[in-house]
């Protein structure tokens, strides 16, 4: 059977994942991948690999683990920069092993946070390492709850004191598809109590408040999230999005 591998969600007319039937009756041996999907395959054998590695103590298994990690980096390698890269990503993979319960691979964990003021306009920062507008974001740190980072982050990046007031979203960015790294992302509705505007001169190439008519461009993933966020904004009741699970898990639709 053969395999392409497709960027997009189609290839031809066929959609990814699906056997493109030939000219005659039976089905051909094509098979088209996302390589969304080939990520999160290859992040998922490594991180089981990682987890094996962190809590193993035979040479026997050491060494199964490292083989799965091969295959796994060279999976990742071929859906992204190449063939060549796939010793860098095992490297990265093999310096984060821990030992025991600290060993055990989880998905990173980002925080954002949606703020609104009165006038009901939306908080937005430019991020410096990309060009792209987004509410703020972080990564959690050890130490602070959750909301305790949104708060945080926001003060550090914008210069607005702001309060949470509920959760709006548990999102998993490999399944979305914003990141190719295993990242759970918190999004909170916060609410502008104070402060004035300072973009981070390190994180931030702007800030700014918007309403739904004076948008900033580009605006990452903007149809995934803005009506939410404006409708919490508004006041309108909102209940927090989430991932339905996926049947079967490893070949379900995004």
């Amino acid at each position: 059977m053969e395999i392409v591998v497709s960027d997009d969600t189609a290839v031809g007319d066929a959609a990814a994942g699906d056997v493109v039937a030939g000219d005659g009756a039976e089905p051909s041996s094509l098979v088209t991948i996302d390589a969304l999907e080939l990520v999160r395959w290859s992040e998922a054998l490594a991180g089981i690999a990682r987890t094996g590695l962190g809590f193993t103590e035979s040479t026997y298994e050491r060494e199964r683990y490292e083989e799965i990690l091969e295959v796994a980096s060279d999976i990742k390698a071929a859906v992204a920069a190449g063939p060549a890269d796939a010793p860098r990503h095992r490297a990265e993979w093999m310096k984060i092993i821990g030992s025991g319960v600290a060993g055990y691979a989880t998905p990173k964990v980002a925080i954002g946070a949606v703020v609104g003021d009165d006038d009901g306009r939306l908080l937005l920062i430019q991020r410096s390492d990309s060009g792209v507008w987004l509410y703020p974001t972080g990564w959690a740190d050890i130490g602070y709850s959750p909301a305790e980072v949104a708060v945080k982050e926001v003060l550090e990046e914008t210069g607005i004191h702001c309060e949470v007031v509920q959760p709006l979203a548990i999102l998993d960015g490999l399944r979305l598809g914003f990141t190719r790294l295993p990242l759970y992302s918190l999004v909170f509705h916060c609410r502008a109590v104070g402060g004035e505007l300072a973009a981070h001169p390190q994180e931030c190439l702007d800030v700014g408040w918007f309403t739904r008519e004076t948008l900033p461009s580009p605006l990452a993933s903007v149809d995934r999230w803005i009506d939410l966020a404006f409708d919490a904004i508004e006041g309108r009741e909102v209940t927090t999005s989430f991932d339905l699970p996926r049947q079967p898990v490893w070949r379900g639709a995004h």
